[in-house]
């Protein structure tokens, strides 16, 4: 399920936005989530000072953030233009034949699959293919990504209906080094993160703090309905803490 951000649900602390989230149970507790609004994250800019800026005001001891592995991409300038990637036969035809998801664009879009090649090579992309026609024979989803590996399934962008006109032609990939970021963010400003690629269908931890404030299975819990959003909520912080 994914949300739509609600003037009902609207809060402000200082210059900081934030929606509040329906409580969640994960691990026996209740835990509140407040989805933290952000300006459109550029390329470069600094995730140490985002935090700074949008999630200190709010933080409180013992909070554990969720972020996006998009702004963290973004950031970091991990990024792919759609005129730098050449369309080849293979995607061109391929993708005619890709599964379509709900969740965002799938290899169903050409350049997407091109990008996948490039990245994972033509063999194991035509591998993952043919495995993916035998999963989907035994009702398995998923097949596809799990075979192709290489962060393939964490490219996100080349959407030709987003209402931001910079991911109709740009690919975000998964953050370089996700563990050494949420590190860095911790020892910078004292805030546990963790950087996940999360969707209405699937969440993913990417990288999380060196000690684990929860199990990753209630983590995931905490963010099972996906309460960033999956349109253009700016809403890629989340902050989650136990309900009083």
């Amino acid at each position: 399920m994914a949300f739509r951000n609600s003037d009902e649900a609207k809060r402000t602390q200082g210059d900081v936005t934030y929606f509040i989230r329906p409580q969640i149970t994960a691990g026996g507790e209740v835990y509140d989530r407040l989805a933290i609004q952000t300006h459109f994250v550029e390329r470069g800019e600094s995730y140490v000072e985002l935090m700074k800026r949008y999630v200190l005001p709010l933080y409180r001891e013992g909070d554990i953030l969720s972020v996006s592995e998009k702004i963290i991409g973004m950031c970091q300038n991990n990024v792919v233009e759609m005129k730098d990637v050449k369309l080849g036969w293979f995607a061109k035809h391929l993708s005619k034949f890709a599964s379509r998801s709900t969740a965002g664009i799938g290899m169903d879009e050409p350049y997407k699959l091109q990008l996948a090649i490039d990245l994972a090579g033509l063999p194991r992309i035509l591998f993952a293919c043919f495995c993916h026609v035998i999963g989907k024979l035994f009702g398995k989803k998923g097949v596809f990504y799990k075979v192709a590996g290489h962060g393939i399934a964490g490219i996100d962008g080349f959407y030709s209906h987003s209402s931001f006109d910079v991911y109709k032609t740009m690919a975000i990939l998964n953050p370089r080094e996700p563990d050494k970021v949420c590190s860095e963010i911790g020892r910078e400003t004292g805030i546990t993160c963790y950087i996940v690629d999360a969707n209405d269908l699937e969440r993913e931890i990417l990288g999380g703090p060196e000690k684990r404030p929860v199990s990753d299975e209630v983590f995931l819990e905490m963010i099972r309905d996906n309460p960033a959003g999956q349109s253009d909520e700016l809403t890629p912080l989340i902050l989650i803490r136990k309900a009083e």
